[in-house]
């Protein structure tokens, strides 16, 4: 009779366990990161700098896409409703965060496609006569269950 009544109060005990368990899920799961740009681009240079992001900016990204780092890139246009606003939208989608931090391996990519460190920077300081990067933010997908 003692074995039957420990083994309710187990069961009992199981039982309580389980559905706990359950309330604590989460309901969601965790999904892929997205950093986001906000450039506004210098009046006059909207052509010249759609050129870069059509040559340099597309070929770092498409091979960063090809050795698996990121899964995706957009451009988005903007319309901007004072001047401190964006008028253009850059995204770049990693499949979690542990993707966004293989930093050491988009520099080889990098290198790769545009050169060397000094060549990358000058590369930069020329894109600002393009264009002003405004800010940014990262923002995770949750995927609801």
């Amino acid at each position: 009779m003692k074995s039957k009544v420990a083994l309710f109060i187990g069961l009992v005990f199981a039982a309580w366990m389980f559905n706990a368990a359950a309330e604590d899920a989460k309901a969601y799961t965790e999904g892929s990161v997205t950093q986001i740009s906000y450039i506004k681009v210098k009046p006059g240079k909207f052509d010249d700098y759609m050129k870069y992001l059509d040559t340099t900016y597309k070929a770092v990204m498409e091979a960063s896409k090809k050795a698996g780092l990121i899964l995706g890139y957009r451009v988005f246009s903007a319309q901007a409703r004072s001047p401190r606003e964006p008028d253009l939208i850059l995204t770049v989608t990693y499949a979690n965060m542990a993707a966004l931090d293989k930093t050491d391996e988009g520099d080889a990519v990098a290198a790769k496609v545009v050169g060397s460190m000094d060549v990358r920077n000058k590369g930069a300081i020329d894109r600002e006569a393009l264009r002003e990067l405004l800010g940014g933010e990262l923002v995770r997908e949750l995927i609801l269950k």
